[in-house]
């Protein structure tokens, strides 16, 4: 049966009836908010590629992290800036590194805010890479014992949550054992399981100064060509003890999303990056795109595709929106 009896319009006639029938929504319960933490007092630095973005000490970190809670944004994720760095990632590690630091701040003054820590070498290593290196080469597994140190030390200072995001094959199994060897089995890994090669990362990479020194990460991070790869490293960090997987960066992978959602009965994460954001950003800047809609449209994207939670820079901005029922 074709027109004129069948008329989808009907549908879309009004917005309260576009409601009705909508069938992706985003809500603020599915946004997770990343945020760098430096060392310092007093300190929000913004950060020139990523406009409303900033670099926080302790203290003014609290701040934020207090507004977002407030808006309904139910876990924020911590990328750490530190002091010093060196070519075994002491810092990230250390028992007053400035992640453990934050943790044990965040979760002393929001008890109720879900802490995730990305734990990865890279913004650490005086090198710039996701691991320890020898001859120009990145090893794998004398790295997946700094691995675990670092996300045993934030179970410690009392993160929910630990997020490996470095792609060496087998950390996730590491850190599961060293975590539940300790104590922690109780504390979720959230895998960055299929992180691609990508170039929208650049932004994320001025924010915490951690641009390799030398080559690129394509040795261990995805080749954008391969979707099918994709699967088999989601079934691997399963296999070895993650909670939930993620696809990384979101916009370029919706297909790969909405792959992994389908064939895995696990929680799905998507993170819109950095790059993504700086796009829309600057293209709203320049009058060319509106930002608030182009923000929603890709966050509902992300949703379609299969995403049950999704990491982005827009948290606060989305959380607004989405309280005065704007979108």
């Amino acid at each position: 049966m074709g027109f004129p009896y069948e008329r989808p319009r009907r549908l879309r006639a009004t917005e309260p009836l576009r409601r009705l029938v909508r069938e992706t929504k985003v809500g603020v319960e599915d946004l997770i908010y990343p945020l760098f933490v430096r060392h310092g007092k007093g300190v929000k630095e913004p950060i020139p590629s990523m406009p409303g973005c900033h670099r926080f000490s302790l203290d003014a970190l609290l701040q934020e992290a207090k507004e977002v809670w407030e808006l309904g944004v139910p876990a924020v994720i911590l990328f750490g800036i530190p002091e010093r760095k060196d070519e075994r990632a002491s810092e990230a590690y250390a028992r007053d590194g400035i992640i453990q630091q934050a943790v044990r701040e965040l979760k002393g003054a929001l008890p109720q805010l879900t802490i995730i820590t990305d734990v990865c070498l890279c913004e650490y290593m005086s090198h710039g890479h996701c691991g320890l290196v020898q001859d120009g080469i990145i090893l794998n597994d004398p790295t997946l014992e700094l691995l675990s140190l670092t996300a045993l030390s934030h179970a410690e200072a009392g993160a929910d949550m630990v997020a490996p995001s470095d792609m060496m094959d087998g950390r996730v199994r590491a850190i599961r054992e060293a975590l539940d060897r300790e104590g922690y089995s109780h504390v979720p890994i959230l895998a960055y399981s299929a992180k691609y090669a990508s170039a929208f990362y650049g932004p994320f990479r001025e924010a915490a100064d951690s641009a390799p020194q030398f080559g690129d990460r394509s040795t261990y991070q995805m080749d954008p060509a391969n979707g099918d790869e994709a699967l088999r490293e989601v079934a691997l960090d399963i296999e070895e003890g993650a909670d939930i997987v993620m696809v990384k960066p979101a916009l370029s992978y919706l297909d790969v999303i909405r792959r992994v959602k389908e064939t895995f009965c696990v929680p799905v994460a998507a993170y819109n990056v950095s790059g993504e954001y700086a796009m829309i950003k600057a293209a709203a800047q320049s009058g060319w795109i509106d930002g608030e809609r182009a923000m929603m449209e890709v966050l509902l994207s992300i949703k379609r595709a299969g995403a049950d939670m999704i990491l982005t820079y827009f948290a606060k901005e989305a959380a607004r929106l989405l309280a005065k029922k704007a979108w």
